[in-house]
């Protein structure tokens, strides 16, 4: 038996829970695995499952069950895209980014491209994450999906401690941007970030506000770094509103 075949035997090992049903899998995604035997398909959509319920809180196990599911479905690309998206959840830069290439290779998509570049920046790579912003593929993505792009190769401008044109970059797309649109509280969130490193903190403080109310589902900590900046420090496990006060905008 080679060394691949040992390793894929063992990956295929981890155990899956046993409340864990292959119908909780998508069945647009379970149909990708159709080409597989039924009795394989059902394993692997489990691991999916499991993959997809552990991604924000436990990527690393989460990981653990997208590579069984590519021992056995390697040549699916929704296999490689969760693989792809659990290492990069997790921390591991070099498997993300060679897991989401192959899905964009496999199925044509170029939704996680944003994903690849901010792989190449984590890399220490952040002249290929800028130059990924005129790259083909960047002219396929969605309106959300460029917008990640340009927060990826900004932050590469900060790696390398061009903070003028990290803000250059942002300042069209965050003036006009939207509050409703998805992408925007993760874009002013860059922005006043960006602004703050620039010295700007008046301006800072705008943007971080502006983010803060967008952001409905919490996914930057805006509104702690509001209160920072407004000098009110929060303790640990303590409620923004309750440490703000009456001062909340």
């Amino acid at each position: 038996m080679s060394a691949r075949e040992q390793q894929r035997r063992e990956q295929k090992r981890v155990a899956i829970p046993e409340d864990i049903e292959a119908s909780e899998l998508d069945p647009a995604i379970r149909h990708q695995l159709s080409s597989l035997s039924k009795q394989t398909a059902d394993t692997v959509a489990r691991h999916l499952v499991v993959a997809g319920q552990l991604i924000d809180t436990d990527p690393a196990t989460a990981l653990l069950h997208a590579t069984a599911a590519r021992a056995s479905g390697g040549r699916i690309g929704v296999v490689r895209e969760a693989v792809g998206l659990a290492a990069y959840f997790a921390g591991e830069w070099s498997t993300a980014l060679t897991e989401l290439r192959s899905f964009r290779r496999m199925t044509g998509s170029v939704e996680h491209f944003p994903e690849e570049a901010d792989c190449e920046r984590a890399l220490g790579r952040p002249e290929r994450a800028i130059k990924m912003l005129k790259a083909p593929e960047a002219a396929q993505l969605d309106a959300d999906g460029r917008i990640e792009l340009l927060m990826v190769a900004a932050g590469a401008r900060r790696d390398l401690d061009d903070v003028p044109a990290a803000l250059a970059m942002l300042l069209t797309e965050a003036k006009r941007a939207r509050p409703s649109r998805p992408s925007t509280p993760r874009l002013w969130y860059a922005y006043a970030d960006t602004l703050l490193a620039a010295g700007r903190e008046e301006e800072a403080r705008r943007w971080f506000a502006l983010a803060a109310e967008a952001d409905k589902d919490g996914e930057t900590d805006a509104a702690e770094r509001l209160l920072v900046l407004d000098g009110i420090e929060i303790e640990e496990g303590e409620d923004i509103d309750e440490a703000a006060g009456d001062d909340v905008e």
